[in-house]
């Protein structure tokens, strides 16, 4: 096995020769070294990344906590069929597909994530769009609910214009900071500190397509591709939150 005795360090996990390429070149914009330290996530730690979609993170959290910590994906419940049940399948056969993946433990969102007060951080990129409505609350209560006192909860979330409604919210993919950071007070976390690292001053939110129009996703095809390329991909927030301990 490529693995070393002791933990390997965020920068190794980042750079590590397990990682896709496919999944490197999207780092310009992700800034996973740069988001992961902002949480503070360390490699003891037992992590639940929310709805990790195509693993994009979870590859880089695999590695970093194969040796010493524990990484939770909760995916959606495939009882609910459809779309849940193909990215659910999609998700697990792809974490059956290599040995990084072999210590990732699978649970379904909307139920338990954890035993209460036993996780270190709750992550999640890209996502809180595809919850608003009901979901949502749940999902942050039962993440505050795992997360131990003092434990931290990272958010990712393209960024809304400020006074932008739920309903454009909802078509666009785009959220606002009011909304993410209210949910979350009103969910108990503190914000410890926002940081602009995935921003993206070029991304002007009013797309054809939302948020989708943009690049990964390019929902438009080949019109204007060099347009949104251009771009690049979203301007996100990214906001650190805290369970008081």
């Amino acid at each position: 096995s490529m693995f070393s005795l002791s933990a390997h360090s965020l920068e190794q996990s980042v750079n590590s020769e397990d990682r896709s390429s496919d999944n490197i070149v999207r780092d310009i914009y992700r800034h996973p070294y740069e988001t992961l330290s902002f949480f503070g996530i360390k490699p003891q730690m037992t992590v639940v990344e929310l709805s990790p979609g195509g693993g994009w993170y979870t590859e880089i959290l695999s590695i970093f906590a194969y040796d010493e910590g524990q990484l939770i994906t909760a995916v959606y419940d495939p009882s609910k069929g459809g779309y849940y049940k193909r990215s659910t399948d999609a998700f697990k056969n792809k974490l059956k597909s290599r040995d990084i993946y072999k210590k990732v433990e699978v649970v379904y969102l909307g139920s338990k994530l954890a035993p209460s007060g036993t996780v270190d951080a709750v992550l999640t990129f890209r996502n809180l769009h595809n919850w608003l409505g009901t979901e949502i609350e749940t999902i942050f209560n039962q993440s505050f609910a795992a997360l131990k006192p003092g434990g931290v909860f990272g958010v990712v979330e393209h960024r809304a214009m400020s006074g932008t409604s739920m309903e454009l919210m909802k078509k666009s993919g785009y959220v606002t900071e009011q909304f993410a950071i209210g949910l979350a007070l009103k969910t108990g976390f503190r914000l410890v500190a926002k940081s602009e690292i995935n921003a993206n001053p070029k991304d002007s939110k009013d797309h054809p397509k939302g948020v989708w129009t943009l690049p990964p996703s390019y929902r438009l095809g080949d019109k204007d591709y060099d347009k949104y390329s251009d771009i690049g991909e979203s301007d996100r927030m990214t906001l650190l939150f805290q369970k008081p301990l």
